[in-house]
């Protein structure tokens, strides 16, 4: 049966892989005697403002909510987004032809390649990074460019090691700070330096930034703060995780307006829209809790430093997270000799406890666990301790 050669490219992907095994131990009598605890996924146990909810709800009951949303219907969550932009960013802009609905910011991110790089193009991407960006330039045909992110330097890009013609060759740069998987916020310099470098070789840059309000240290960089934002800039948020609605799928997408009507050609092709029904809940969020993911800083501050007390003391090494959701774990000595993936599989059977490998997010991942803080915090002590009993148990084999 013919199968696309650019699924060899994409690989079956960190989460699906992770899904499997954890299925697997679901199923197996380790499962009885330690019940799963999943700190492998960035979709959080906290829930969303209740009247999000029941606005969604009271829509669901108009005729129009289970119809096809065709881009014009949008316009009412456009214009609620650009009200949320002035007021965050102190930036105007137009919610005709600079704003668009995405489902979910991934779906964006991945799509965005379709419309700005043609075959054989080269797109800048940050290693490691979410694995969604260095999907989408593939399934365009895309080259990726892997700019190596390092802990001795904070995790900040380091345009230096491109060389000018590297630099010349770009179309495409994707960056998100705060940062996943290292748990970093960055830096607005970062952001800038970014746009001069893509505005020198006429690239566009994308900057995914679903954790923009999730900065538990100094603010989050935006590029709707950085001047020229316009000139070949978009800038993707997500309503996932600063108001807990990760699986009703909302985001959009602010842009320069070129930008924006090629995404929106190529979503024309691939879906239509959100329902109605879960845009009112999405207009709900951005007009009456702006503020909600203030309010869940000191949760996942609190559980931060509780889960990273717990793990070094139970002999782990805990690098200091300065946004909510993850810690960003190096490899122990005793799983150094196994690799990321194989750590993680081998801590899943011993502790029932599932994180992420970090070569899931590029290879510069590899040597580092993600473990994301979506339980409570009794959950997590409890994984703190199963995870230092593997731990040792590792050591002793």
């Amino acid at each position: 049966m013919p199968i696309s050669e650019r699924l060899g490219q994409l690989g079956s992907g960190v989460f699906a892989r992770m899904d499997h095994r954890k299925r697997a131990y679901g199923l197996s009598a380790a499962c009885l005697e330690r019940p799963l605890l999943d700190l492998s996924l960035g979709s959080t146990d906290l829930q969303p403002p209740v009247p999000v909810l029941e606005a969604m709800a009271e829509a669901l009951l108009a005729p129009a909510s289970a119809g096809y949303c065709l881009n014009a219907a949008t316009l009412p969550f456009r214009e609620a987004a650009a009200a949320w932009v002035q007021q965050r960013f102190g930036v105007t802009v137009d919610p005709q032809r600079e704003v668009l609905l995405l489902v979910g910011s991934q779906e964006g991110t991945a799509h965005l390649p379709l419309a700005v790089l043609n075959p054989g193009e080269r797109a800048l991407l940050l290693d490691p990074g979410y694995p969604s960006h260095r999907g989408g330039v593939l399934l365009a045909g895309g080259k990726p460019v892997l700019l190596p992110l390092l802990a001795d330097q904070g995790w900040r890009p380091c345009w230096e090691q491109l060389s000018p013609s590297q630099t010349a060759q770009l179309r495409l740069l994707v960056l998100g700070f705060p940062h996943n998987p290292t748990a970093t916020v960055g830096q607005q310099q970062w952001l800038e330096e970014a746009l001069a470098l893509a505005q020198a070789s006429g690239a566009v840059l994308a900057h995914d930034n679903p954790y923009v309000d999730l900065a538990l240290e100094g603010e989050a960089p935006a590029l709707l703060r950085c001047d020229g934002w316009r000139e070949g800039g978009i800038e993707f948020f997500s309503f996932s995780k600063g108001w807990c609605l990760g699986g009703f799928r909302l985001a959009f997408a602010v842009g320069a307006a070129p930008l924006i009507e090629a995404l929106a050609q190529v979503k024309a092709v691939v879906d239509f829209n959100q329902s109605l029904a879960l845009q009112a809940g999405a207009i709900t969020a951005l007009q009456q809790f702006a503020d909600w993911p203030a309010q869940l800083l000191p949760i996942y501050r609190g559980r931060r430093d509780a889960m990273a007390a717990a793990l070094k003391a139970q002999g782990w090494s805990v690098p200091h997270a300065s946004m909510a959701l993850y810690h960003w774990l190096p490899l122990p000595e005793a799983l150094l000799g196994l690799g990321s993936e194989a750590a993680c599989a081998s801590l899943l059977e011993r502790s029932g406890v599932a994180l992420t490998p970090g070569v899931g997010f590029g290879p510069g991942g590899e040597g580092w666990l993600r473990l994301a803080l979506v339980a409570e915090q009794a959950v997590l002590q409890e994984a703190a301790l199963r995870l230092g009993a593997a731990l040792q148990q590792c050591g002793d084999d």
